[in-house]
């Protein structure tokens, strides 16, 4: 589905990431950990566009989407909910929501049935759905999560990239992200996600990497990384 060849992406002269690989299969939850700096955001921003790689090769259902402008990534069923959840704050929360559909409406992704995934994405986060009609910068910030998590559903998209979808939350509302993850899960989204909890994350995964330093150190089924003394030790509290 998403296979990520020894990459490697740089701000300016500083690289942060030096030929790391990963592969995201189809239907399957595959998590990125690691401490702050790591390079988990630059990996998300270099496979969605963001930031074009210096090295290596990104594919997406076997076609190379490297090098390629964010859009047209989005159009070949990529959909990247960023760090910081970035809303449109004067659009409402329902016009946030069609806008991630974009693609359909204007035919450069297969249309389906947009009305009837709408009702399926306020299903799935509620709370937007009593928040409909109202702008999308007046909602809380865990609110604005799930609106980013939501619009990215709306690409009916290949690949969800989630990045840190948990930052700034409280307890509570943590929670309620990673249910609705594990409900993306049953529905076979496939995903790869950057999570700074790491043992919420591996625990809804299903395969795990750990980058260190801008390179992949560790990587295996969630379940065994949870259980790894190393990981353990630097990333569980153990």
């Amino acid at each position: 589905m998403l296979t990520i060849r020894n990459l490697c992406a740089a701000y300016g002269k500083v690289e942060v990431l030096h030929g790391i690989s990963i592969e995201v299969p189809k239907g399957k939850v595959v998590t990125l950990i690691g401490s702050n700096g790591a390079g988990k955001t630059t990996t998300m921003r270099a496979v969605s566009g963001m930031l074009t790689p210096s090295a290596g090769e990104i594919t997406l259902n076997g076609e190379r989407i490297d090098g390629l402008e964010s859009y047209a990534i989005a159009k070949r069923g990529l959909a990247h909910s960023p760090e910081g959840r970035r809303v449109f704050a004067t659009m409402t929360v329902r016009d946030n929501l069609l806008l991630g559909a974009f693609p359909r409406l204007t035919g450069s992704r297969p249309r389906g049935d947009v009305a009837a995934d709408l009702e399926r994405a306020f299903e799935l986060f509620p709370r937007l759905k009593e928040r409909r009609t109202q702008l999308a910068g007046t909602l809380s910030g865990g609110e604005q999560q799930m609106l980013a998590m939501a619009r990215a559903i709306m690409l009916n998209p290949e690949v969800v990239l989630l990045d840190e979808p948990s930052m700034g939350l409280a307890p509570i509302l943590v929670e309620e992200v990673f249910r609705i993850i594990a409900q993306l899960k049953e529905r076979g989204v496939t995903m790869l996600l950057v999570e700074q909890f790491a043992a919420a994350a591996l625990g809804v995964a299903d395969y795990g990497y750990v980058l260190e330093n801008g390179r992949i150190s560790l990587h295996g089924p969630a379940a065994q990384l949870r259980h790894d003394p190393a990981v353990k030790a630097a990333y569980l509290g153990g």
